[in-house]
């Protein structure tokens, strides 16, 4: 996958985002920044980088990591306390903006790659292209928009950046969030 330098460049956008969310398993709490590899949309398929993901509200970060695509087929939309209670919140802010590549309007048309990288179900086509950016640009990540809730900003930060641009509170209890429940309403998903 090669890239047109200057189309890069024109969606190169200057990002400082204040309290975004992280939602993290629980037993990984005190470490608010670690990361591990994975196997998510922008991953590295050769786990050569590893990944941050924010989201701009709870519940988009809720879908995002916990929800996913476990309501297809007409499956009752209920969530357990007991599987809320395996995940932590916690807010990030960028402390010096960051260069993302903005996949949330037309980037992919504008790059010539499939507009399944930045919202299809699928992810390996997602996967290759976010290895060639970062094999090939300084990027610190990439903003989209969630699949799951398209109005919403997310935005996958790369290893090199989190460390030197990112902070991040502390990990609560997700089951302890007075937000929760309206989040969850906000994605029509009982919790019992």
């Amino acid at each position: 996958m090669r890239f047109d330098p200057a189309i890069i460049k024109s969606l190169t956008r200057r990002f400082q985002p204040t309290a975004y969310l992280r939602t993290t398993p629980w037993v990984h709490r005190l470490t608010p920044l670690g990361m591990g590899f994975g196997k998510t949309r922008f991953a590295s398929p050769a786990d050569a980088f590893k990944l941050m993901y924010l989201a701009k509200d709870l519940p988009t970060s809720i879908a995002e990591a916990i929800v996913r695509d476990r309501f297809e087929g007409g499956i009752d939309r209920v969530l357990t306390r007991g599987e809320v209670a395996g995940w932590g919140v916690c807010e990030v802010s960028a402390a010096i903006p960051l260069r993302v590549l903005d996949l949330r309007g037309n980037g992919c048309f504008e790059l010539g790659v499939s507009t399944d990288i930045a919202g299809g179900k699928a992810q390996d086509e997602a996967r290759a292209f976010s290895q060639t950016v970062y094999e090939t640009t300084d990027l610190d990540g990439i903003i989209y928009r969630s699949r799951l809730r398209k109005r919403q900003d997310c935005v996958a930060v790369y290893d090199r950046a989190v460390l030197l641009k990112l902070i991040a509170g502390p990990v609560v209890e997700m089951e302890s969030l007075t937000a929760l429940v309206p989040a969850l309403r906000a994605l029509k998903i009982e919790l019992i």
